[in-house]
């Protein structure tokens, strides 16, 4: 390849690099409709959470289609399924830009949603993961926002709540070493924990495919601390709580939004092993804000269930881009970006503004498992 060629190609590579100032000409092509490309895990172990998200993205593209679209133009949603795995998700944003998505919604877990942050500097369009947590995904990349909290973030909370309100004198914790999710709240944790006056009396780990994890519960129960930090999502969650209480761990269980849809993965037999569970979330449906209230009740009719924070993210996720496409100066990517990274948004999981990288700057709804059921405990904010 010749010095030409390898000068034209860098430089058509930094024209659309960022977040570009160019339209995706398969959008602009109809007039009628502007096109928003969702990707997530629908099949595969992840796919309670992706049902959850995708189902709050529908309804919401409904009823703003229902209610004159965006600026007039009807919301075209293209939903794919990467389940859960990074080269599906790579591949599944590839496909919606091609086929003219002027923004992308995707996708739950951080690893994923870290390679499409990745992929999508090469084209510039807002991008925006409702539930990937890692702090990393949105640095340095102004196209690319987040409508969840951070890992670090919750695991701050948890440990304020954890001294606020359960009193906790002595902590234990035990991580996913495999997991960014995992070790990204477990180091925020202790280092919160620790600044708060709270011991940390164990930290324990484990790797990605175990599933027999006695001998950490073993030196933890010896430890008999007053909580114990699992930040996990809920598939591990229900092999670790039980052999956590056979250890005869008595303490209070702390864990983040990865614990949200535990209770459909366990049989409601051993539903006593999670009782007295605190886990941070962005949303419950005991909050009776009318405009929530009226979001459960649809949600509800619609899919015959109760939304998770899943679900309400999605659903806030689309109205961001609603909210940014018609705040924006132009329909180019650079005033769409910069018009999201503006907004100052109420939705269903709160009211936020977003900071220099790109994260909302919200406070989180502690949820306790009791009886069997989600329960909305307090309102933790950061300090």
């Amino acid at each position: 390849m010749n010095k030409k060629i390898i000068t034209m190609i860098a430089i058509a590579g930094a024209i659309f690099t960022g977040c570009g100032s160019g339209t995706n000409n398969k959008n602009v092509a109809d007039e009628n409709t502007i096109k928003i490309g969702s990707t997530f895990p629908l099949t595969g172990q992840y796919s309670n959470y992706g049902v959850s998200t995708v189902n709050g993205i529908k309804m919401a593209v409904e009823e703003i289609n229902s209610n004159g679209g965006i600026d007039g133009k009807k919301i075209s949603l293209e939903s794919l399924d990467d389940k859960g795995e990074l080269t599906d998700s790579v591949t599944s944003y590839r496909k919606l830009v091609e086929n003219g998505a002027a923004a992308v919604i995707g996708t739950n877990t951080s690893s994923p949603s870290q390679a499409i942050a990745e992929a999508s500097q090469a084209d510039g369009i807002p991008v925006i993961t409702p539930t990937g947590t890692e702090e990393s995904i949105t640095v340095g990349k102004p196209n690319v926002f987040r409508t969840c909290f951070t890992n670090p973030y919750q695991g701050d909370l948890l440990a304020i709540y954890a001294k606020d309100s359960l009193k906790a004198k002595t902590a234990a914790i035990l991580e996913n070493t495999a997991s960014d999710y995992s070790t990204g709240i477990a180091d925020a944790f202790e280092k919160k924990a620790e600044e708060l006056g709270i011991e940390i009396v164990a930290k324990e780990s484990y790797g990605e495919n175990d599933t027999d994890f006695k001998a950490q519960l073993t030196t933890i129960a010896g430890k008999n601390p007053d909580v114990l930090l699992l930040p996990e999502y809920y598939e591990k969650l229900s092999l670790i709580t039980p052999q956590a209480r056979n250890a005869n761990i008595n303490a209070a269980f702390l864990g983040g939004d990865g614990w949200d849809g535990i209770l459909k993965t366990m049989d409601p037999s051993s539903y006593d092993v999670i009782e007295n569970s605190f886990f941070t979330n962005h949303f419950s449906i005991e909050d009776t804000d009318p405009k929530v209230q009226e979001f459960i009740s649809k949600y509800k009719e619609t899919y015959g269930e109760d939304p998770t924070a899943f679900s309400a993210l999605g659903y806030d996720t689309v109205y961001i881009i609603k909210q940014g496409f018609e705040a924006a100066q132009s329909d180019s990517n650079e005033d769409r970006c910069a018009a999201i990274k503006g907004l100052n948004f109420k939705g269903i999981t709160g009211s936020f503004t977003f900071d220099e990288n790109n994260n909302p700057k919200k406070a989180a709804s502690i949820m306790k498992i009791e009886k069997g059921e989600y329960k909305f405990d307090s309102i933790v904010n950061p300090r």
